[in-house]
């Protein structure tokens, strides 16, 4: 009892003596640790509007976190009470030990190809990535739906991330009749996307004959813009060809089937009953020569 009673009262006096230095330590330790947490939310960010493909970036600012803690850790340690030199030179083998495990050992970690609101499809799923732990990657489908993919099926599987590069390519494909004059439905095509504000002037706006077809000759127009701009402007362009090419007299082609009336009723023997394998005198072996859809 009186052992239990002397710890308690050397207790009381420690923390009498020390008791606001160990409160002042542990305040300077969490607000700096937040602290230096915002920074480095922000110093990501921030690297990613202006190089947002580099690889590079998530080295940097986990080196630059090292250090901030390291300091933040450095000063708690000094308000308590600790010698600033002992502190600082083993803080400082400790940051030298982390940042060049992270330097030497980051090209053998996996590591995902996207980051958080990236569209990407991994699988058969299609989404933005919400989330990412070390186990699994929270995605979003278009549907609402929410999904959480391990990790490990995420990088063993084919992912195309449609946000990865900073423009992407919208192909507007039409298909005309042979009837219609080809070059002016080139010149159309292509006015159309030249006058997309959105649409990048280099490369410029191509337009290709891609097949002729057995009742169609296909075009394929080909022009780049900024990724964000991607889904809206192709929707728009494809709405703008279909309006200039009726205000133009440029007709589509459609799915179509040619019928050849045999009329030769000797191939029936001379009566006027249907030809054998053919309806109402069309014969059949023709009439699908001719089916073009």
């Amino acid at each position: 009892m009186e052992s239990g009673l002397s710890r308690l009262q050397k207790l009381g006096e420690t923390m009498t003596m020390h008791g606001t230095q160990m409160v002042l330590a542990l305040l300077v330790l969490i607000v700096g640790l937040l602290l230096a947490k915002w920074i480095d939310k922000g110093l990501r960010k921030g690297l990613r509007r202006m190089v947002p493909t580099s690889t590079l970036i998530p080295v940097f600012c986990n080196t630059v976190y090292i250090i901030l803690a390291a300091i933040v850790v450095s000063a708690a340690a000094i308000e308590f009470g600790a010698k600033p030199i002992n502190i600082l030179r083993l803080l400082t083998i400790i940051s030298l030990v982390s940042v060049g495990l992270i330097i030497f050992f980051r090209p053998f970690m996996p590591t995902m190809p996207f980051k958080v609101k990236d569209t990407v499809k991994a699988g058969n799923l299609l989404g933005k990535v919400e989330a990412m732990t070390f186990l699994n990657t929270r995605m979003r489908t278009f549907d609402g739906k929410t999904f959480f993919v391990p990790n490990r099926q995420i990088l063993n599987d084919i992912v195309i991330n449609y946000q990865y590069s900073g423009t992407r390519r919208i192909k507007v494909d039409v298909s005309i009749r042979y009837d219609q004059d080809l070059l002016k439905a080139k010149r159309v095509l292509e006015a159309i996307m030249t006058e997309e504000a959105r649409v990048k002037t280099k490369p410029g706006p191509m337009v290709y004959v891609l097949n002729l077809a057995s009742s169609a000759v296909d075009l394929g127009g080909r022009c780049w813009v900024d990724n964000k701009d991607y889904w809206v402007a192709r929707c728009d362009l494809l709405e703008k060809t279909k309006l200039r090419f009726d205000s133009e007299g440029i007709q589509f082609a459609f799915p179509q089937l040619d019928l050849h009336i045999n009329h030769d009723r000797s191939r029936a023997g001379g009566s006027g009953r249907p030809t054998p394998g053919g309806l109402m005198g069309v014969s059949a072996r023709e009439a699908s020569d001719e089916e073009n859809i």
